[in-house]
This record gives C-alpha cells, sequence and structure tokens, in this order.
C-alpha cells in the first residue's frame, strides 16, 4: 500500500487533479450533491449507508458490491481516488469509511479531503452542479489487506492485550442509546465487555476552512489519555464502520501501528444474544480511603 499521506487538502486535490487521473467521490445523500459538488466528483452515497456484517458470506458481498461500485465509478488501479463528505464531524466519517473499504481491497491510491466539501468552499473553489459522467472501468482484483475484522476475531479478543476502543457518541457509550439513528434501533445497549472509549470527535479540531484531523502527536496524546500507545494492536469499533473509519484514518497517519476494524461493529454485536456485553455505568471505581495516621 502507498505510504504517503492520505489527508489532501483542496487546494492540493485542484493541483492533483490537474497532474494526475483522478476519480473523486462524493459520499454525501443525492440532495447535498445535486446543491453542489466538485466539478467531476461522482456521488457514491451507498459509501455511507451500507451495513455489513462480519460472516463469510457477508464480507464476500461486501467485497462484490464496493468492487462493482468502484469500477463503475472508473478506479482501474491507475488512478488516485479520493473521498470527501460535507464535513468531517458532520457526515459521521462517511469519507473516511471510503478509504477504510478501498484500504482493505488493497487499492493503491486512496485520499480524503481534509475538511470535506466545506473546506472546498471555504476556499472559494469552482463547484458544480452537473452530475458526473464517469467512465467505467474494471476494478483491479487485488488481495485484501489485513484490516478487516470478524465478530469472532473480536470476541476471542476479549480479556487479551488487545485494546478495543469504542469511539462511539456518549449516549452510545453510556448505554443511553443503540445507535445514531434512534434510541432503540439496534436490540441492545451497551459496549464491548473491557473496551476503552474516545469519542471519535476528540480526533479532529477546529480550523479555518472547518474541523480536520489532527496532528500525529496530537491524536497519540489523546490516546494516551485512555492508556493506548503506538505499538498497541487496537481493534477498533462504532456502530457500523464510519466513525471507526475516522479513528482508523486518524490513527494510521499518527504512526499506529497495529490497528484494525470490527466493520460489523455494535449493528451486528448487538443482535447477537450470545455475545457478551456490558451495560453497567462506565464510571471508576472509588478509590479507597487513605489509612489513618498513627497519633
Amino acid at each position: 500500500m502507498n505510504s504517503s499521506p492520505v489527508l489532501i487538502s483542496p487546494t492540493e486535490l485542484q493541483a492533483l487533479m490537474s497532474a494526475m487521473p483522478t476519480v473523486v467521490i462524493d459520499t454525501r445523500d443525492a440532495d447535498a450533491y445535486a446543491a453542489g459538488h466538485i466539478p467531476g466528483a461522482i456521488n457514491m452515497r451507498e459509501i455511507f449507508t451500507y451495513l455489513a456484517t462480519s460472516t463469510a458470506e457477508g464480507l464476500q458481498a461486501l467485497k462484490a458490491t464496493f468492487a462493482a461500485a468502484f469500477g463503475a465509478a472508473g478506479l482501474s488501479g491507475a488512478e488516485t481516488a479520493i473521498f470527501y463528505e460535507d464535513a468531517l464531524n458532520s457526515g459521521y466519517g462517511q469519507s473516511c469509511r471510503g478509504y477504510y473499504l478501498l484500504t482493505w481491497l488493497g487499492y493503491p491510491k486512496v485520499k480524503v479531503v481534509n475538511g470535506g466539501f466545506s473546506a472546498w468552499t471555504a476556499c472559494a473553489l469552482p463547484v458544480s452542479v452537473a452530475p458526473a459522467t464517469p467512465q467505467p472501468a474494471v476494478f483491479p482484483s487485488l488481495a485484501t489487506t489485513d484490516v478487516m475484522l470478524t465478530k469472532e476475531q473480536v470476541q476471542a479478543a476479549l480479556g487479551t492485550d488487545v485494546v478495543l476502543l469504542d469511539v462511539r457518541d456518549i449516549d452510545e457509550w453510556t448505554g443511553e442509546s443503540s445507535s445514531p439513528y434512534g434510541k432503540d434501533f439496534a436490540p441492545r445497549k451497551g459496549r464491548l465487555p473491557g473496551a476503552k472509549w474516545i469519542e471519535w470527535y476528540r480526533f479532529m479540531k477546529p480550523s479555518a476552512q472547518g474541523p480536520q484531523i489532527k496532528s500525529a502527536l496530537e491524536v497519540q496524546a489523546e490516546c494516551a489519555t485512555a492508556g493506548i500507545a503506538t505499538d498497541d494492536t487496537i481493534y477498533l469499533y462504532c456502530f457500523k464502520g464510519a466513525r471507526a473509519s475516522n479513528t482508523f484514518l486518524a490513527l494510521k497517519q499518527a504512526g499506529f501501528s497495529d490497528v484494525r476494524m470490527y466493520f460489523g461493529s455494535w449493528n451486528e454485536w448487538s443482535r447477537d444474544d450470545a455475545l457478551p456485553i456490558e451495560t453497567a455505568p462506565p464510571v471508576m471505581a472509588s478509590k479507597p480511603a487513605p489509612l489513618a495516621m498513627a497519633a
């Protein structure tokens, strides 16, 4: 895989589009795309909406679905794929989900617009309302990379040194809600046993062009607050692998060497009653009272 930086600024993207073969993919809904998008961008909402399972059949369907979709969008292996959403803090990590999927599929050249479409417009760059007409290609048949976890692999990691990192919103972590789609969208509320928590928003910071992924040192500092080091084995999850994709990108750019994601995430885990969950309020145990000093 290409080790160059994944995040790209709007002005860097404009230069890249002029110099190299590119396929720009807009992950927003159809109405937002129709109202204005980066010129030449292709709308692929299913990047965000597809709900995956981690069974062998589910992963094969995921691979087939997106190999076909990316081929139809014009990705042959020669082009750089660039994903964007409206803003990195408002689209639940959808553009990063595209990056994660292509990383899993072994695609060699992938970028994400840091700041999204909001950053593009903040730079006063051109906007189009014309639908793009992609030139279909044959998506390359490549070996998948070892970034995708099954529920069995996650279950096997419970109680080990593997860091299970939950990056969902706080109401999901505390068990007040089961998902971003509604409090009772999934059948169970809670979290994976022993999981640590860093809300996905914490890996971003404000800028003049909107929220952007933090620097490597800042991302490392956020992880340090939860006792997570760059050489830990980290298993990420959220609800369906979008917010965790945002975190996956942030951690990989920050030098975390062993990061994988449970893409089925809470949407799959919560629907299997045989899988354990934690439901108690996530509070720290009281510290023991200090020993009384002898008179």
